[in-house]
C-alpha cells in the first residue's frame, strides 16, 4: 500500500538526560538516523534546543571490514576537531578506523541500546573533556 502510514521507531527517553547532556562542555549535535526530525520529536522531550544534523549521503552504503556506515561522515563533519560520538552501533573497527583517519582526539563511546545513556557514560564523557584539554 503506498500511501499506508509507516509506524514510527519507538524511543524511550529519560527527559533526565536533557540537562545532563547540557551541562557537557560539548557543542551537541545530532548524529542520528532521524536527522532533522530529532529535534521535531527527541529534542523537546530532553528539554534541548534545537540543535545541529550531520545529514547522511543517500544511498547509504556499508564500508567494508565492519565499518559502521555513519563514520567516515562523522569524521568529514569533524574536519579535523575533537569530538565525542555515542551511538549504540559503534565497533573497534570504527575506532581503528578514526584513528587512522582523524588526527585530533576522538572518543567513540558504543551504548547498550536496551540501556540506553547511564551514569557511566556521563562520567566517560565530562572525563574525556579533561584528559583531552
Amino acid at each position: 500500500m503506498p500511501n499506508r502510514r509507516v509506524k514510527p521507531l519507538r524511543v524511550w527517553l529519560n527527559p533526565d538526560h536533557g540537562p545532563a547532556l547540557a551541562a557537557l562542555p560539548y557543542a551537541l549535535v545530532w548524529a542520528t538516523t532521524w536527522q532533522h526530525e530529532a529535534n521535531e520529536y527527541i529534542g523537546p522531550v530532553l528539554g534541548l534546543p534545537e540543535l545541529p544534523v550531520i545529514t547522511w549521503p543517500e544511498p547509504r552504503t556499508e564500508p567494508a571490514g565492519g565499518l559502521y556506515w555513519k563514520t567516515p561522515s562523522i569524521v568529514t563533519w569533524a574536519a579535523g576537531r575533537p569530538f565525542a560520538w555515542i551511538d549504540d552501533e559503534i565497533t573497534d573497527a570504527d575506532r581503528d578506523w578514526v584513528r587512522t583517519h582523524h588526527d585530533a582526539p576522538a572518543l567513540l563511546r558504543r551504548i547498550d541500546p536496551a540501556v540506553g545513556l547511564a551514569a557511566e557514560d556521563f562520567a566517560a564523557l565530562a572525563a574525556w573533556v579533561e584528559e583531552s584539554d
